[in-house]
């Protein structure tokens, strides 16, 4: 051990290191820092200056949002697989909670000026002529990541040589609101007589009496276009589709996409197949 006098005090060591005395008595209580030396008589806790680095690793882990049970295991794993890994997983979780935040950021501004927002939502009733689709379906972990669905469409129509006559779209499968898991299926309007392989498949729609809300702008406006649509249904007494066939089911179609425009030039049709 180094010599008594070679070790700072805790305010010290705590002036260095950006830790306050609090954080690391707290830290040694935990075994994550424990002081290089405790004096038996006084329990003055004194700490050595290799033990900085320590203390800047934890200072990091804590400010990432790991707490101290999970300090104390990554410590052990520094410069191993499992360290790297831990990181990589806390910064998705991050992100997705960066995504949420801004959710609800964008809902606050809806909300303090309603007015404006609801101008770039309108509802109608259409019907919807019949359409031959080429589908893909799969489950991504929320709506927002329908991109990963398309990451694999657009090859698959690029390498069977399918050519869309329309603005691609949407549909959703389940039968209640999901945060997880979400059964989607893209698709894109083709020619009649269109022929297509897996993963693809073909859907022949029919047409459908809908009501439908026009959305310009940002997709974070979509949940209140079914808003909108509900308050049509209501105002109108009007009865959803409520069978089990696909046709029921309600669907959006992007007749803009990110690739062509900016957020705040975005039109989306948001569509609900009434009874």
């Amino acid at each position: 051990m180094a010599e008594t006098t070679d070790l700072m005090t805790i305010g010290q060591f705590s002036s260095l290191s950006r830790l306050s005395v609090r954080m690391l008595r707290h830290y040694d209580l935990h075994a994550v820092l424990m002081p290089e030396h405790v004096d038996s008589l006084s329990g003055y806790r004194r700490y050595s200056s290799q033990q900085l680095q320590d203390a800047a690793d934890i200072r990091n882990l804590r400010d990432v949002g790991f707490g101290v049970s999970a300090i104390g295991i990554l410590l052990a794993a520094r410069h191993t697989p499992a360290w790297t890994n831990a990181l990589r997983v806390q910064r998705e979780s991050l992100i997705e909670e960066q995504r949420a935040a801004q959710g609800r950021v964008s809902l606050i501004n809806r909300l303090l000026d309603q007015g404006e927002h609801l101008m770039s939502i309108t509802v109608s009733r259409t019907t919807v002529p019949t359409m031959t689709l080429a589908c893909l379906r799969g489950i991504v972990p929320t709506y927002s990541d329908e991109g990963q669905l398309w990451e694999r469409m657009m090859p698959a129509l690029g390498a069977q040589s399918i050519a869309p006559v329309g603005p691609c779209g949407v549909i959703e499968h389940d039968d209640q609101y999901t945060e997880r898991d979400v059964d989607l299926s893209i698709f894109v309007p083709v020619a009649a007589g269109t022929t297509v392989e897996a993963p693809l498949e073909l859907v022949e729609m029919p047409a459908r009496d809908c009501l439908v809300a026009r959305v310009v702008g940002p997709y974070d406006q979509i949940t209140a276009a079914h808003d909108q649509i509900n308050a049509t249904i209501a105002a109108e007494g009007l009865r959803i589709r409520s069978d089990e066939s696909l046709a029921a089911r309600a669907f959006n179609i992007y007749l803009t996409t990110p690739a062509e425009v900016s957020a705040e030039e975005l039109v989306t049709e948001v569509y609900e197949p009434l009874a």
